[in-house]
This record gives C-alpha cells, structure tokens and sequence, in this order.
C-alpha cells in the first residue's frame, strides 16, 4: 500500500511538472522600434506604470545599455514590462 502511495505521488508530481505553466505575473516583455525623438524617459513614461526612473534601469538592462547609452532610430528594443 505505502510504496503504491509513493508511486501515485509521483506520477502526479510527474504530470504537473510536464503541464504547468507560467502565469505570467511578470509579463511577457515585447520588443519596440526606436522613433524619432524617443529617449529611453519618453519610452517608459509611455508604456511603464511604476517610478519612471526604475522603468529606464529595467529598460538599460534589458538591453545591455549604459546609463549614457544612446538610441538611434529604428533600434529594437527589449522591453521587459
């Protein structure tokens, strides 16, 4: 009985594993296209609910830039919220 116990556990513990799936909590990011006159300030207080000033870290991380980095028109952009 106990080792047939053991054995449901873990076919279950198995079957979640492979089923689960994220929720999402953290968003899923998207990419966005560098206009003319965009900074990275404009972006997020475009598109970033929380302190404009973490968004523009968030956003230089994402994309491996420096705080003094500069954007050029037409640049992709990873946008992590």
């Amino acid at each position: 009985m106990f080792p047939r116990a053991i054995m449901v556990v873990v076919i279950a513990l198995a079957l979640w594993g492979a089923l689960a799936r994220g929720s999402g909590a953290s968003g899923p990011g998207h990419a966005y296209v560098v206009k003319p006159g965009d900074t990275l300030w404009s972006i997020t207080a475009g598109s970033y609910g929380g302190d404009t000033r973490r968004g523009v870290w968030d956003l230089e991380q994402a994309n491996g830039l420096g705080e003094d980095a500069a954007i050029t028109v037409g640049e992709r952009l990873r946008v992590p919220w």
